[in-house]
């Protein structure tokens, strides 16, 4: 089904993992990809991420203005399906058959390999092939980026979390998809500072409410008052009245 342009797949968290589990199972790779409000918008003007959405194997609702937009126009996703979640989730069920994750992101210099202590104790059986926390401004080095790169073929991970924000994080994933045509790429945000712990995610209330997007402004006004405030709140009024207005409409 198709939310502002973006066709996104109606599928549950539960879903996702038995599809990623599946493919893997056949020794077959994909991408993963969660648009929430701002990359919705950023579809509709940049080539690029028109592109990064194409490329990937499942797309999935990542906040609940996208989610009521799907209500609104008659065609119901089911659920939020964020990458916060899917991080433990996916990382859960992978533990069960014994496979493995790498993690890219978090807080230099050690957040990813925190996390992947945590997700390695919670999940049983989960293998970790590697943790990296790239120092700021490394997509600019092509040194640092080579030698990244080089480190995740080297480990042929099942699944790779890039938690790098977007869009550094689809860039790397772009990357790194052709060398690992059997693994599976998740851009996950801020999941793996969540999991280490050095970012508290919102209480579950203003998850499930949407209110989310205030709980990070609150605690990073300088850096998300411009986004949130001046483009991805205009666009959700403007998403969420289209939506209605097509179901009127039809």
């Amino acid at each position: 089904m198709s939310v502002d342009g973006v066709a996104i797949d109606p599928l549950t968290e539960l879903d996702v993992v038995t599809t990623v589990c599946g493919a893997l199972d056949r020794g077959e790779g994909g991408r993963i990809l969660t648009p929430n409000v701002d990359i919705l918008r950023l579809a509709r003007a940049d080539p690029a991420v028109r592109q990064y959405l194409a490329d990937a194997t499942i797309v999935v609702a990542d906040g609940m203005p996208v989610v009521w937009a799907s209500r609104l126009a008659g065609t119901p996703l089911p659920e939020r399906v964020p990458g916060s979640g899917l991080i433990w989730s996916l990382s859960y069920h992978l533990g069960r058959s014994g496979r493995s994750v790498y993690l890219i992101g978090g807080v230099p210099e050690d957040g990813a390999r925190r996390a992947a202590a945590v997700l390695a104790a919670a999940c049983p059986g989960l293998r970790i092939a590697g943790a990296r926390s790239p120092a700021y401004g490394f997509e600019h080095d092509s040194e640092s980026l080579a030698e990244l790169c080089a480190g995740v073929v080297e480990a042929k991970p099942d699944l790779v979390f890039v938690g790098l924000g977007f869009p550094k994080q689809e860039r790397l994933i772009d990357a790194l998809r052709p060398e690992l045509p059997m693994s599976w790429f998740i851009g996950c945000g801020a999941a793996i500072d969540f999991v280490a712990g050095d970012r508290p995610r919102a209480p579950q209330w203003m998850q499930r409410s949407g209110l989310e997007w205030l709980w990070r402004l609150a605690g990073d006004p300088r850096r998300l008052a411009g986004r949130y405030l001046r483009h991805d709140a205009p666009y959700a009024v403007r998403l969420l009245t289209r939506a209605a207005l097509r179901r009127v409409r039809r």
